[in-house]
């Protein structure tokens, strides 16, 4: 298959000449767009339309039988989705413009350079991709469904952001652009990389490369290859990774560590598909789709001079975010159940009744390595369990008195610019009411268990108990 669905790629070649249209199909073809159909009789064209899904449009002004000049206005009218662009000998101004008014996504004058008319056709295949991909997002958004919930299995949640985010994921797989994936260390990134490959029906495989610490030379050499002799040692020529991933997917994580003759090539790569092994000096292309990740802020990169500003446009066509563990803390006992059976069957072991304040304790804990850091706790504990209800022991030597993170709070202060406090009482407090409020957000945070509500106030249990019967 090609970057975009097949049924959707189509490029239309309209000319009476065919002597153009060959040529025309071979250029393109050796741009990496091979889905092209031509047509030297300009009243195909409309049936075509009606039978199949193009995304671009390439006609000659002036035709026997229906010209350019006819055919624009009915195309716009009848297909707006769909780019067109305008073909003539005639350089004449009047005539450029009326065509763009009209609505011709470009104006190419004859004869047309090969590089020119690919780039005119590649920006008219991301419009229409982007046109497709917006009008699917709005259809999957109002009906609230997922169309493929297999291919987000390994992805453990039930938070609405991760929902809408699989949505999302369900738009974009088949897209030309790239895809950048944010979030902190140890959110999931690379599952969400393998999604979006399995949701691309690629049949290539998915390759993924970790570029923290690889210098120019190693980046290259990893990614593109080298020819034989290129260097000393290298007594053959290898393909590199980019190759393996040829019709599949390639992921690049933690692409915010590159170097900046490294982030060249990788924009080259992006823009034009297009590489050079070490040590050689024909081009390569590519047709592997390309997926990237950081947990870096690129925006604090760029401002520090450690990123490319053209690369980051580029980069940020679709950007899925991953949010931290914290701020969907929903998550926490679906993920320690699927932790406790694979860690069991891994050590060929009966799966662990956690006790119940686990959940609770895990839930005021921060996690700045978010599932990844949760999953090793879970192992850990089940490595050192003998039996019977799974002990909290492990967990608190490596969480401590732990303290509810910032995203775990949620207390309801109005708008405007008065002040919180004024805010939550409608008066300044006094410290018992103060004091009556801490002790219920504790204890809600807690989910009523008063030892761990206790050590969130910084207090004794028996204080909170003496506090809590003085209440009543």
């Amino acid at each position: 298959m090609s970057e975009l669905d097949r049924s959707t790629a189509t490029v239309v070649l309209v000319d009476d000449e065919e002597m153009i249209l060959k040529a025309f199909r071979l250029t393109l073809k050796s741009g990496g767009i091979d889905d092209v159909v031509t047509l030297a009789d300009s009243r195909e064209l409309l049936p075509l339309l009606h039978e199949r899904q193009v995304a671009a449009i390439v006609i000659d002004l002036n035709m026997p039988h229906l010209s350019g000049l006819e055919l624009l206005p009915r195309l716009v009218h009848d297909f707006p989705q769909i780019p067109v662009i305008v073909v003539t000998a005639s350089d004449e101004v009047t005539t450029i413009v009326d065509c763009m008014k009209t609505g011709a996504f470009d104006y190419l004058v004859k004869p047309v350079g090969g590089g020119l008319l690919v780039a005119s056709v590649r920006k008219a295949l991301e419009m229409s991709s982007l046109s497709r991909e917006l009008s699917s997002l709005k259809g999957r958004l109002l009906d609230d469904r997922l169309h493929h919930p297999e291919a987000f299995a390994a992805i453990v949640t039930g938070h609405k952001k991760m929902r809408a985010i699989f949505q999302y994921v369900e738009v974009v797989a088949g897209t030309r652009q790239p895809i950048m994936i944010t979030g902190e260390t140890g959110v999931g990134k690379e599952l969400v990389a393998r999604a979006i490959h399995e949701l691309s029906d690629r049949p290539g495989r998915f390759v993924a490369v970790n570029v923290a610490g690889l210098d120019d030379a190693m980046f290259s050499d990893t990614l593109f290859g080298h020819k034989k002799g290129a260097f000393t040692g290298a007594d053959q020529a290898r393909d590199g990774l980019i190759a393996s991933a040829a019709q599949g997917t390639l992921f690049l994580d933690e692409i915010g560590d590159l170097g900046e003759a490294s982030q060249i090539k990788l924009l080259r790569l992006l823009q034009e598909q297009e590489y050079y092994p070490v040590g050689a000096d024909m081009v390569r292309k590519s047709d592997a789709r390309v997926v990237l990740a950081t947990n870096h802020d690129l925006g604090e990169l760029i401002a520090a001079g450690r990123f490319r500003k053209d690369l980051y446009y580029r980069l940020f066509a679709h950007r899925i975010h991953i949010p931290p563990l914290r701020e969907r803390i929903e998550d926490i006992p679906l993920l320690l159940d699927r932790f406790l059976g694979q860690a069991a069957a891994s050590l060929h072991r009966k799966k662990p009744t956690a006790p119940p304040e686990l959940v609770v304790l895990l839930s005021l804990y921060p996690f700045p390595g978010n599932v990844r850091e949760l999953e090793s706790l879970v192992f850990d504990a089940v490595a050192r369990h003998a039996g019977g209800v799974l002990s909290m022991e492990s967990f608190k030597a490596v969480l401590g008195e732990t303290r509810p993170a910032a995203g775990n709070i949620v207390v309801d202060q109005g708008g405007g610019g008065e002040e919180p406090l004024t805010l939550l009482f409608g008066h300044f407090p006094t410290i018992a009411e103060g004091e009556e409020f801490l002790v219920e957000q504790a204890l809600k945070l807690a989910k009523g268990n008063q030892g761990m509500a206790a050590g969130l106030l910084g207090i004794g249990r028996q204080t909170l108990n003496k506090r809590l019967n003085k209440n009543q």
